[in-house]
Formats: structure tokens, C-alpha cells, sequence
């Protein structure tokens, strides 16, 4: 194994276990997480969670903090992420006009998570 597939590897696994631990917060504050790692045409979405209310996109960021997790969501990447989002929706009974929110986990390298709801200025 090279020193880079290790590295890809070790990364692969530390961004499993954020979102796994995602996961388990929404859960507690009353979520259920209808989907980990859904790909759609525009790319893929960490973690939907779905409750009473509606449904909220995940994107699961992992870094040595908060600030350089929160720095690693590029334009690019929110825009295709609105793209598989609104595939996804096609799905639901009440397509587009289903009630959503776009939201940024992330976590530092403590494992500390930190939840900014409507990160992306949508939903």
C-alpha cells in the first residue's frame, strides 16, 4: 500500500465515522435518517434526515477545527448538492414544495460537532 492510498484511506474512514456520529446527534434531537451517502446526478449527499417538519440535507465536514471543516464546503460543491437535492425531492409526495433545509456538520478534530442549520442560505 502506498503512503497516499494509506492517507486516502485513513481519510475515507475518519469522514465514515463523522458522519456516523452526525448521524446519531440528529437522531437524538428527534430525526430519522432516511438516507446515508445518497448519489444523485448532481453528486452526492451525506446524510438526509427527515422528521415532522420535513427534510434537511447533510453535508459532514471533518478537520483539525470548525473553521477549516466549514472552509472545505466550496460553491461548487453546494450547488451540487442543490442539484441532487432537488432530484431527491422528485421522489417525495410533495416534490419541490416539500419543506427543506441545508445544513453543515462539522466536526473537529476533538469530535466535537457543531450543526449550522440553513448553512447554504436555502430552504
Amino acid at each position: 500500500m502506498t503512503a497516499r492510498s494509506v492517507r486516502s484511506s485513513v481519510s475515507y474512514h475518519a469522514g465514515q465515522a463523522a458522519e456516523l456520529q452526525v448521524a446519531a446527534d440528529y437522531e437524538r434531537r428527534g430525526f430519522t435518517i432516511a438516507h446515508h451517502r445518497w448519489r444523485g446526478a448532481g453528486g452526492e449527499i451525506d446524510l438526509i434526515a427527515r422528521n415532522d417538519d420535513g427534510l434537511v440535507f447533510i453535508e459532514v465536514k471533518k478537520s483539525t477545527s470548525f473553521d477549516m471543516a466549514a472552509a472545505r464546503i466550496s460553491q461548487r460543491q453546494i450547488n451540487r448538492i442543490f442539484a441532487s437535492a432537488a432530484q431527491y425531492l422528485d421522489t417525495e409526495p410533495y416534490g419541490q414544495l416539500t419543506n427543506v433545509r441545508f445544513d453543515a456538520a462539522l466536526v473537529d478534530a476533538t469530535g466535537a460537532v457543531q450543526i449550522i442549520e440553513n448553512a447554504f442560505g436555502q430552504g
